[in-house]
């Protein structure tokens, strides 16, 4: 009998049984419920003005959203630490990048005015922000209520 390998979905949450030998670049598993792609590794998602609304408004999990510039030092600084968040946090929340130069149709409609802002977005909805530089434990706390809400909502909290 194959070693399984449990992989939770980055998209919806389920998590998925998958033959660890099946787990390879030439085979890409696909969740049981939502049929998206499984990632076995764990990075921020990249998402443009065209691409929001389906990766973000219509996530079924909560989206912690990096407005950013390649330019910006803080939003760099502030880049390694969200791609740990990605890694420890992964089939709870997803977490993207959105680039402000290259997107200021998406930008403008949350009016972002400095950068590095993170916004958390729930249900299409934004439910928190961030603004700046902020220590990882502050970032994780304020997701982990966006998580905690989500949970309490779906058991009719």
């Amino acid at each position: 009998m194959p070693d399984k390998q449990v992989i939770r979905c980055r998209s919806c949450g389920t998590q998925n049984r998958v033959d660890a030998e099946r787990v390879n670049p030439r085979h890409e598993p696909v969740c049981g419920r939502c049929k998206r792609t499984l990632s076995t590794t764990s990075r921020p998602l990249t998402v443009t003005d065209s691409t929001f609304a389906t990766e973000v408004e219509h996530s079924l999990l909560p989206v912690l959203l990096d407005m950013w510039a390649p330019w910006c030092g803080p939003c760099r600084a502030i880049a390694p630490v969200l791609e740990e968040l990605a890694e420890e946090m992964s089939g709870r929340v997803r977490i993207a990048k959105l680039n402000v130069d290259d997107n200021p149709v998406t930008a403008s409609r949350f009016s972002v005015r400095s950068i590095p802002t993170l916004l958390i977005m729930q249900s299409g909805k934004e439910v928190d922000r961030l603004v700046g530089v902020l220590p990882k434990s502050e970032i994780r706390q304020r997701v982990e209520r966006a998580i905690a809400r989500t949970s309490g909502a779906s058991r009719g909290h």
